[in-house]
């Protein structure tokens, strides 16, 4: 491929990659919300970005309603880092610290995301498999 073709290409593959992204977000927002949905989840929680400069190294998922043991049984490190690096990538607010109820993942973060993709011409399939699978087929 030649320099020049790529460079020409640049706007539209910048576009295509944060459609992508968009689209891996409605897929992990869709995949939280049902995992909340079938394991009875409610309540407003709070999630507080990584601050080393607070010595908070990761975030901080706090139950604001209902038992913190109950959101530590269902959510690792990992998931509320990948939680927070959504949020951050779909609102583009680095420090903010997001309040929202569990039981309105759905309404508040997969259907925006969802409207966003069709306006963008994104055909969403009925069976898309879930995020884990598509990892290991590529």
């Amino acid at each position: 491929m030649k320099l020049s073709h790529l460079l020409q290409q640049r706007e539209a593959l910048l576009r295509q990659t944060r459609l992508a992204n968009h689209a891996y977000a409605y897929r992990r927002f869709g995949e939280f919300a049902e995992r909340l949905t079938r394991a009875r989840l409610r309540g407003q929680v709070r999630l507080q970005p990584a601050d080393p400069g607070a010595e908070r190294y990761w975030p901080v998922l706090t139950a604001l309603e209902g038992s913190q043991s109950v959101i530590e049984e269902h959510f690792t490190e990992e998931n509320i880092m990948e939680l927070s690096d959504l949020l951050l990538f779909v609102t583009g607010e680095t420090d903010a610290e997001y309040r929202f109820q569990l039981e309105e993942m759905e309404t508040q973060f997969v259907a925006p995301l969802r409207r966003h993709l069709m306006r963008s011409g994104v055909v969403l399939e009925q069976e898309v498999p879930p995020s884990g699978e598509l990892k290991r087929r590529g």
